[in-house]
């Protein structure tokens, strides 16, 4: 049985040091924008799956790691590489902005 197409992507963003509070702010917003994004190209009814993981990794450098998987049924006509690829650079757009504003306020 066909399950049409799906694709996962990560992304990692560099974070400079951010309280708990803002690191959750940063990561909702990566999320929204990117859910935002795919259900403004397809209907609801056309998303099999969804799912948007964010990790925080505290590694030499702080890191937002952005996981996006989606499915849609075989009968669906997109581009579901294009469309994750889309989200997740409007995301890091977001994310970016987020952080100069961040910034700006300290």
């Amino acid at each position: 049985m066909d399950e049409g197409a799906s694709g996962k992507r990560i992304i990692h963003i560099g974070l400079p040091e951010l309280s708990e509070e803002q690191l959750i702010e940063v990561g909702e917003i990566a999320q929204e924008t990117i859910i935002d994004h795919v259900f403004d190209a397809l209907n609801r009814s056309d998303v099999k799956d969804i799912e948007v993981t964010m990790r925080i990794n505290r590694n030499e450098t702080l890191d937002l790691e952005v996981e996006v998987y989606l499915e849609v049924p075989i009968f669906v006509k997109v581009d579901v590489e294009g469309l994750i690829d889309e989200a997740v650079e409007k995301a890091y757009a977001a994310v970016e902005r987020k952080l100069r504003e961040i910034a700006g306020k300290g």
